[in-house]
This record gives C-alpha cells, sequence and structure tokens, in this order.
C-alpha cells in the first residue's frame, strides 16, 4: 500500500480495497476510548499542579480545538484532491460545509475558543459530548474496516477529540451549566436544527445529518420503530440529556429553590 493508496481513501473508486469487519468492541476501539479517559485525567493533574491555572487550562484547551481542526482540513484538502477533475458548486459545498452532526459539533467547539463565552462552551461541549457518546456506543464507521486507511483515522481521532475535549470542557470549567442562562444555550440548538433543515432542504447536501428524518439510519437501521415513536424518544432523551447537566451544575440553587419552596408552603 502506498501512501497515496493510505491518504486517498475516500475516492469514489477506491485505488485500495479495504475489507469491512466489525470492529465495535474490539481491541481498537477499547484502546481508543481508554487513551481519551487517560488523556482527560492527565490534562486534570496538569492543572491541578500547575500555578498558572487558568493559562495552562487554556493552552489545553486550544491545543485539542487545534488538533481537530487540522483533521477538519486534511479531510477537505483530500476530497478536493479526489474530486478535481469533476468538481462542481454542489461538490464544493458538500466538501467545505460542516453536514453531520459529529463534524458540526467539530466546529462548535473550534468557534467556542473564539467565542469563549461560558454559554457557548456549554452549548458546545453539551452536543460534542453526545455526538462521542453514541460514536462510541455504537461506532457504524472507523472501526469497520480491516486497514486504517486516512478516512478510518479520521473518523476515530476526530469523536475522541470530540470526547476529550468536551470532557475537558466540563472538568477544567470552561462551563457553567445555570438554568438562569439556559436560555442562551436552548438559542444554539435552535440554530442548529436550523442549520440541519437548510443542509437537508435547501441545500440538498445531507438527507439526514441529525438523525431526525424519518426512515434514518437510528430509526430504521437500529430501532426498528415507528417514525412518531422514534421522534418521541429522540425529543425526550434530548431533554433529559441536556437537563441532567443543569440539574448537576445548579444544583446548589434547585436545593435552595427547593427549600424555599417548602417553606413557603409550611408559611401558607
Amino acid at each position: 500500500m502506498s501512501f497515496a493508496d493510505w491518504l486517498f481513501s475516500t475516492a469514489e473508486t477506491p485505488r485500495f480495497e479495504n475489507p469491512g469487519v466489525n470492529g465495535r468492541w474490539g481491541l481498537l476501539h477499547i484502546l481508543t476510548m481508554l487513551a481519551c479517559v487517560a488523556a482527560i485525567i492527565g490534562f486534570w493533574f496538569i492543572v491541578k499542579k500547575s500555578q498558572n491555572k487558568q493559562k495552562v487550562s487554556k493552552i489545553i484547551i486550544v491545543v485539542l480545538v487545534s488538533l481537530i481542526l487540522f483533521f477538519e482540513v486534511m479531510m477537505r484538502v483530500v476530497h478536493f484532491v479526489n474530486f478535481s477533475s469533476s468538481m462542481t458548486l454542489w461538490r464544493a459545498l458538500w466538501i467545505l460545509i460542516p453536514r453531520p452532526w459529529c463534524a458540526i459539533s467539530c466546529w462548535l467547539l473550534m468557534i467556542s475558543v473564539l467565542v469563549n463565552k461560558k454559554f457557548f462552551y456549554n452549548f458546545a461541549s453539551i452536543s460534542a459530548l453526545l455526538c462521542s457518546l453514541i460514536f462510541f456506543a455504537y461506532p457504524g464507521v472507523g472501526f469497520n474496516n480491516q486497514y486504517i486507511l486516512f478516512q478510518n483515522l479520521y473518523s476515530i481521532a476526530t469523536h475522541a477529540l470530540l470526547l476529550t475535549t468536551s470532557i475537558t470542557m466540563i472538568v477544567l470549567k470552561f462551563t457553567e451549566f445555570k438554568y438562569k442562562s439556559i436560555w442562551k444555550e436552548a438559542i444554539c440548538f435552535v440554530a442548529t436544527f436550523l442549520y440541519a433543515f437548510l443542509i437537508i432542504f435547501a441545500l440538498k447536501l445531507e438527507p439526514d445529518p441529525m438523525y431526525f428524518m424519518p426512515n434514518g439510519d437510528i430509526q430504521a437501521g437500529i430501532f426498528g420503530i415507528s417514525y412518531g415513536l422514534y421522534m418521541l424518544i429522540y425529543v425526550a432523551f434530548l431533554l433529559i440529556y441536556i437537563n441532567t447537566f443543569y440539574l448537576v451544575g445548579d444544583r446548589k440553587n434547585i436545593r435552595e429553590r427547593f427549600k424555599k419552596n417548602k417553606e413557603s408552603s409550611k408559611n401558607d
């Protein structure tokens, strides 16, 4: 296998055959998750032992999102070279615009460092962690080939970085989950879903970027349930998942509010 065979593994007509395998929960899958956990713990220790915790924390996050940027740029370069002879406006948009939710989350993490606001760190980390947890629970790409070509490496590395970066942001206190400011994150989520509708219906670049369309991979391929029941589970899961961050992060205020309500009800 030449370097070109390895790098340009995403060509429409592959130059190198890469047999499919079921690598879910295999050695590479497990080692990748353990490496993410080790990295998160290592970053926590580094910051804990450092004198300038804020500066060291920011350097760690910048390095992590820079790695994400590297893979995102590299994948686009590879795609442009692969399709250079048949490039169209649609193809260029397909390459440049983040389409699946995982890719969207990659760019949200990168943007969060530029925005540098708690609410955006909250939103980006919630989105990225969800995508990475779903990926590592049931990976459909990355671990599905005998040889780890660049396409496989891209999938594994970006999802590992999503997991590591999102949890590291939370551990190093870049996030602050408070119910009083949840409306900001809610607006961000609404904007993301509007972006998904734009990709689906206006640009027609991706049929189901956030897995809410009928007969999608998760609804039909994994669960095999009706669309109505799937949407009920989808919405309920998102509400519970998102609220979990705020129930834990804002537990002090919730307890105080609960005590006040209990005392006022006794007085009444």
